[in-house]
């Protein structure tokens, strides 16, 4: 085991853990969102786990909200609505999941310092996404499926999984923030119905990121900081539980942008302190 990585955690490192996830759970699931980008900074920052090993950690976490979410937004989108949309799915695939197993094993041979200005930028354009779609919405997009002839339409959307799988594999998220966006962009969906079919992409995705990061020994986060990681997931699906009930009780006005601002601070104080060091 590489000394430099973090390897121990106790338990009131784990119920600090297990608040810190509701708290991001809650605050992301009244604005939509699964709350991966706001883990990354905490998991490292708060933590004190080595990038690689935050990285990996998180990307646990996400496939286990992400394969209950699928399963939880059946209710809302069932899946005879889901089937005919199949074509969407396959078409990002096929480029999400050749960028998420490169991605990923770029990701293990970066320098330490290198992965984290990779992400620092990498957040804070995430922040600013985040900020353009609560400026703007989603039902400003054109839908540029209409206008591309099919093989065009095709290539672009191999190319936009491709990046995308990319993006989630470095981060450790499910890149719905992403996802959504080109779904509707690109086919003209629902944002419902894109919301549903961002999770049938991202769930394959990661688990071809998370199967190559076996290959690096920061793989062993999951064992050495089994406690931490267990109180996160409780937290991080029982926030997004009690996010759900509250929406259109709380009023979120705004929240997106103060999240988004939110982001980009913490994403700069933490990898820009880490370079520091």
């Amino acid at each position: 085991m590489n000394p430099s990585l973090s390897t121990s955690c106790s338990t009131a490192c784990a119920i600090k853990g297990f608040f810190a996830a509701l708290a991001i759970g809650l605050l992301g699931g009244l604005v939509g969102l699964g709350g991966a980008e706001f883990r990354l900074p905490v998991l490292v920052g708060l933590f004190g786990l080595v990038t690689l090993q935050a990285v990996i950690a998180n990307k646990a976490l996400s496939l286990l909200v992400v394969s209950i979410a699928i399963v939880a937004r059946l209710h809302a989108v069932p899946l005879a609505e889901l089937l005919p949309n199949w074509p969407v799915v396959l078409n990002l695939l096929a480029g999400s999941l050749l960028g998420a197993w490169w991605a990923a094993g770029w990701a293990m041979r970066l320098p330490r310092k290198t992965l984290d200005t990779v992400l620092l930028i990498l957040l804070i354009f995430l922040a600013c996404t985040m900020a353009a779609e609560q400026v703007f919405g989603l039902h400003a997009l054109p839908d540029l499926g209409q206008v591309l002839s099919p093989a065009s339409h095709a290539l672009l959307g191999i190319a936009a999984g491709l990046v995308i799988g990319m993006f989630a594999a470095v981060m450790g998220v499910a890149g719905g923030e992403l996802l959504i966006p080109t779904i509707v962009l690109l086919w003209g969906l629902d944002i419902k119905l894109a919301g549903s079919l961002s999770l049938l992409v991202s769930l394959p995705t990661m688990i071809v990121g998370f199967a190559r990061y076996r290959e690096s020994e920061a793989f062993a986060v999951l064992r050495t900081h089994r406690a931490l990681l267990w109180n996160m997931a409780v937290g991080s699906l029982l926030g997004a539980v009690l996010g759900g009930l509250l929406l259109g009780v709380v009023p979120t006005d705004g929240l997106g942008l103060v999240l988004a601002a939110i982001l980009a601070i913490s994403a700069w104080k933490v990898f820009r302190h880490r370079q520091a060091h």
